[in-house]
């Protein structure tokens, strides 16, 4: 039962500020107002208090009335929402509140405070949150007024928010920066009497001038080093030691002993080495931040939609490259390819996997006038699209590389030898300063203890791995080989094996020479034309620029058979374009192979096409067969055995005919022999294959074939750099042991220094940003020296 009693102070269970005036009490707990309280009943009565055992008042005091009305109105929601369907729609917002790991539990749990919301993922970088829901059973504005309810109200805004925040400067850390400077600047500056000695008359004022220095360090510490302190606060509690809890240990020292000085007139305190060492410290922190944007975190959808798809400019087909992509732009999206853009169906029977997008695998059926939304894959004929929404803007250019923010300890070896280091730090710390006592000497104790802490900071151990994978990344996308994530060129590195898709992989129909045997009409041919134009195949699209046809019959019941074929009903008439096993009768003859064409029952003939192998292929497979085992995989019939034993060396495995799955188990069987293997593929057949592989490519030369479960997108006309590619991830690794060994020979040398003493704990405070500005400069340095060195830049 609640009752009410008037207090001058006390702190708010929820959110932890100060109650003045009415005190509201529940089961025991004070709250400084209703919006709190009821925060607190509803965690109550959805058994989620547990939200208040990750941190002590770890809430926000609730808004006050806000008004949600303009949520109802569908033309807003419709810019709002990334993604619906009949039953889900899917929503990402930006929330200031998200601060500590309550936030993130909380928010994560949503789903038992309304069953209707059965997912929510958290981005706490960003302090963004992707909620899926049944729109059918909560609006959108229910559950925006849920979230101000808990006290996460999300900031609406209809532009691009994550863009947005990605580009903005963090004010908060600026305005941090300014205040320690300018606190530095004073300590200093009250501090020259004592660094160059007191005069009878200047003596008086040192007091005074230990309590003006003493009064500039409180801000210091509790505003410009909170973080530090929560950081290894919330550290501890979870049992464990991280990069911020020496320097934690070292501000809070480091101001104690300074109280003390100053309070028992003891002497002048170390008020300069503190602000200045927090400073310094923000200093480093900001630019590492500027520095992880410079390099390659801010990769925007280019990187992950660099190529073209095909659109439709006075009925002619005409490829358009991602980033130019407009509103109102019509598309033209075959059977397997993905949309790029949220976009109206202007034509077409449209079935989607949006498997991508929400993880269902059953097809969504989209007709005329309905939002076909970015990430669907089209399962049927070719259909026609106009574009609503831009790329930058679509739920789909965070998916690709939505692994980025997963953290897999095996690719984190740093942050783990960070922990151990931390703890051996302590260990040295305490121990100079216990040596230091068993002689007397308790200066030199102190200035050992707080040397060893600052100057042997394991901050800077953690720099080498993204700073040089990063660059990496940079280096890979000017040539037009865009992957995921840094994670992923360590997985292409430890490859030793190579699998090879043969059509659209190690051949290009660019300029493959074309050979009809048989006779098709003139409308035989649009027939024809009509049926292919829905398939994304090379082989297709070669054929289809033969017929040279601006407009098409209506295709219906199409079917794509991967390594097969495609048929459809055009004008009531069932025409087949494949291989013998597509059509629903035998072939009589012994044909030779190419696209058969049979339109109802009857042949018509075959298209020959004499594909090219890629130009410097014979070089590159040279090349690659000294560091890698080969292999071919194709679901074609042998007739370009002898010219591929030609250019493979005679212990690589070339198969064919081998279908999807064929493809799929042969990865399987050559991991479980230990080969790491990467498999390089059109991204039409070998889905699969691509993504069981340890490191998939899709490779394409001027169409969108984007698939969700590889790697990396690799421009057909940059194939021959892979040996490059692959040997300066191997060369990226160098240079994180190198910059390794740097930052561990500088802090040996810097405790050799420290631990006897001699190393003013200030100096020591200089020391550690200039190393972090040491190994930034180092990897960005070596990574372009072995980027030339491997002619790639």
């Amino acid at each position: 039962m609640r009752t009410q009693k008037i207090l001058d102070i006390s702190l708010c269970y929820h959110c932890g500020e100060e109650i003045v005036g009415t005190d509201r009490i529940l089961d025991g707990k004070h709250f400084c107002c209703a919006g709190c309280l009821g925060v607190y009943q509803i965690l109550s009565s959805n058994n989620l208090c547990a939200y208040y055992s990750y941190n002590p008042a770890p809430g926000k005091r609730a808004a006050s009335n806000a008004h949600f009305e303009y949520l109802d109105e569908p033309s807003i929601i419709k810019q709002l929402i990334d993604y619906q369907d009949h039953k889900s729609t899917i929503v990402t917002f930006y929330i200031p509140a998200i601060h500590c790991s309550s936030c993130i539990w909380l928010l994560e749990h949503l789903y038992k405070i309304n069953p209707a919301i059965y997912n929510s993922r958290i981005d706490f970088l960003k302090k963004q949150v992707t909620i899926s829901y049944q729109h059918k059973e909560m609006s959108l504005r229910h559950l925006v007024e849920t979230l101000v309810e808990i006290g996460y109200e999300p900031a609406i805004n209809l532009q691009d928010i994550v863009k947005e925040k990605s580009h903005s400067v963090n004010k908060s850390l600026i305005l941090k920066i300014a205040v320690a400077g300018f606190c530095m600047g004073n300590v200093m500056l009250f501090s020259f009497p004592e660094y160059f000695g007191l005069s009878g008359l200047e003596s008086q004022f040192q007091a005074l001038f230990g309590w003006l220095n003493l009064t500039l360090s409180i801000p210091v510490v509790f505003y410009c080093g909170r973080e530090y302190f929560v950081s290894a606060w919330n550290s501890l509690k979870h049992k464990h030691v991280n990069l911020d809890t020496p320097l934690a240990l070292i501000i809070a020292v480091l101001f104690l002993r300074t109280s003390y000085a100053v309070v028992f007139n003891s002497g002048p305190g170390f008020a300069d080495t503190l602000t200045g060492l927090v400073f310094l410290l923000l200093m480093g922190k900001w630019v590492k931040q500027r520095t992880y944007h410079h390099i390659s975190f801010d990769r925007d959808y280019r990187s992950y939609f660099p190529i073209a798809v095909t659109t439709l400019t006075g009925g002619r087909q005409i490829p358009k490259a991602i980033n130019e992509l407009l509103v109102g732009d019509r598309l033209w999206i075959r059977n397997g390819e993905l949309i790029p853009a949220d976009s109206i169906v202007m034509k077409g029977n449209a079935w989607l996997d949006m498997s991508f997008v929400t993880g269902e695998t059953e097809p969504q059926e989209k007709v005329l006038g309905e939002i076909a939304y970015a990430g669907g894959r089209q399962m049927g004929e070719g259909i026609e699209l106009e574009v609503v929404k831009l790329p930058s803007q679509s739920y789909l250019t965070g998916l690709w590389n939505k692994e980025h923010y997963n953290h897999d300890s095996k690719h984190h070896f740093n942050d783990r030898v960070a922990k151990y280091f931390t703890i051996a730090v302590f260990v040295i710390a305490f121990s100079a300063m216990g040596y230091w006592l068993s002689y007397g000497n308790s200066n030199k104790a102190w200035a050992a203890f707080t040397a060893v802490i600052i100057v042997a900071c394991p901050c800077v151990l953690t720099l080498s791995t993204p700073f040089t994978l990063s660059a990496i990344l940079s280096v890979f996308d000017k040539k037009g080989f865009y992957v995921k994530n840094t994670d992923a060129v360590e997985d292409m590195a430890s490859c030793n094996s190579i699998v090879f898709d043969k059509t659209g992989t190690l051949t290009t129909t660019e300029q493959a020479k074309l050979t009809f045997t048989g006779t098709l009409g003139d409308e035989d041919h649009k027939l024809v034309a009509s049926l292919l134009t829905n398939s994304p195949h090379p082989l297709s699209r070669q054929i289809l620029k033969s017929l040279e046809y601006g407009s098409f019959y209506p295709v219906s019941k199409y079917k794509e058979i991967p390594g097969k074929g495609i048929s459809g009903q055009v004008c009531n008439r069932m025409v087949y374009a494949g291989n013998k096993s597509i059509f629903p009768f035998d072939l009589k003859g012994d044909q030779q192979s190419g696209v058969h064409i049979v339109i109802d029952t009857a042949y018509k003939g075959t298209f020959i096409i004499e594909q090219q192998w890629r130009k410097g292929l014979k070089e590159l497979v040279s090349t690659l067969q000294h560091n890698f085992l080969l292999t071919v995989l194709s679901g074609d019939t042998a007739n370009d055995q002898e010219a591929l034993k030609r250019i493979f060396p005679e212990k690589a495995d070339i198969n064919f005919e081998q279908s999807p799955h064929d493809k799929l188990k042969a990865i399987l069987t050559k991991q479980k022999n230990g080969e790491k293997v990467m498999m390089i593929g059109d991204g039409l057949n070998d889905a699969g294959a691509l993504k069981q592989s340890d490191f998939g490519i899709a490779i394409t030369d001027n169409i969108n074939n984007f698939t969700p479960g590889c790697d990396a997108i690799l421009k057909g006309d940059s194939l021959t750099c892979l040996p490059n590619f692959h040997q300066l991830s191997k060369d990226g690794l160098k240079i994180i042991s190198i910059s390794f060994g740097i930052a561990i020979a500088y802090n040996c040398i810097g405790l050799y220094y420290a631990v006897q003493g001699t190393l003013y704990p200030l100096v020591a405070a200089v020391l550690m940003p200039v190393s972090t500005i040491t190994i930034i400069s180092f990897t960005s340095i070596a990574t372009r020296f072995f980027a030339r060195k491997n002619n790639l830049l």
